[in-house]
């Protein structure tokens, strides 16, 4: 799980200039800059998501709780964008046959020192979600929280990849942060409470260095968006999912937070199915 949104990552950036603008093309950005600080991201976060642990966000919904993607044992399950792997992990445990991809080296090698840890191993491979090394209908599952998508100017090819490595009646879930909080500056106290930013503005977050090379970049896409890429990969659209702030959840990360959160929605999570 990656959530950052909306710029609210909180380890060290090397970035002279943050905004919003357009991004021309993908120089690889994503690799770069989650290779850089995995070991800062797990330091902060790995408490909360645990070793072999899966949330679909900062609120702390479980998929225990939520059961988004069925019943999973036995099946054949793929996570993109999986970071260290903590969902793989917990999948494997309940006897799924998981296989995780990330494009950021140095979290691949943090999955494999988990599982050397937990004694859960899972099969990890360097991928790029938008052109992944399998065949056709190989997965009965694929699902990311918070991978991939926010951190691609092209979603709809993650959409289209998933669809592709999908058996007919498979599932495809994913978690991003929620839409609406575009709006809003990256402020989880009272004062991230007022909109400062049209919601149709989809020019994406991006910090830069220097030399004006994108050093981050996540990008925004409204609600109907995301419907639009879902339906264009021939998925159909089951369910969409706006965890609540639990009143357990004390933590504040990044943009999230339980002050916000009893206001405004931070996470949406679309469950789809190819039919």
């Amino acid at each position: 799980m990656c959530p950052s949104g909306v710029g609210c990552h909180d380890v060290a950036v090397t970035a002279t200039w943050f905004g919003y603008r357009e991004t021309p093309d993908d120089d690889g950005a994503a690799r770069r800059w989650w290779d850089a600080h995995a070991e800062e991201y797990l330091a902060d976060h790995g408490d909360f998501l645990g070793d072999a642990g899966f949330r679909w966000g900062p609120e702390g919904l479980t998929e225990a709780e939520a059961g988004l993607l069925g019943d999973v044992r036995g099946a054949r399950v793929l996570e993109v964008g999986a970071g260290a792997a903590h969902c793989s992990r917990w999948l494997a445990a309940r006897g799924a046959a998981v296989v995780a991809t990330d494009v950021a080296p140095a979290m691949l090698d943090a999955a494999a020192r988990l599982d050397a840890r937990t004694g859960l191993t899972v099969p990890l491979v360097e991928a790029d979600a938008r052109a992944l090394p399998f065949e056709e209908g190989s997965f009965d599952v694929v699902f990311t929280s918070f991978g991939a998508v926010p951190f691609v100017p092209d979603a709809d090819r993650v959409h289209a990849e998933a669809a592709r490595v999908l058996r007919d009646g498979g599932r495809w879930v994913f978690s991003v942060t929620h839409p609406v909080r575009w709006s809003f500056p990256d402020d989880p106290t009272t004062q991230g409470l007022t909109a400062h930013r049209s919601y149709f503005d989809r020019r994406p977050y991006v910090e830069a260095d220097a030399s004006g090379r994108v050093v981050y970049a996540e990008h925004h896409r409204t609600v109907g968006d995301h419907v639009r890429d879902i339906v264009t990969a021939g998925l159909r659209l089951r369910d969409v999912v706006e965890p609540e702030w639990p009143s357990w959840n004390t933590q504040t990360w990044g943009g999230w937070g339980p002050v916000r959160g009893a206001y405004l929605p931070g996470t949406a999570v679309f469950v789809t199915t190819k039919d």
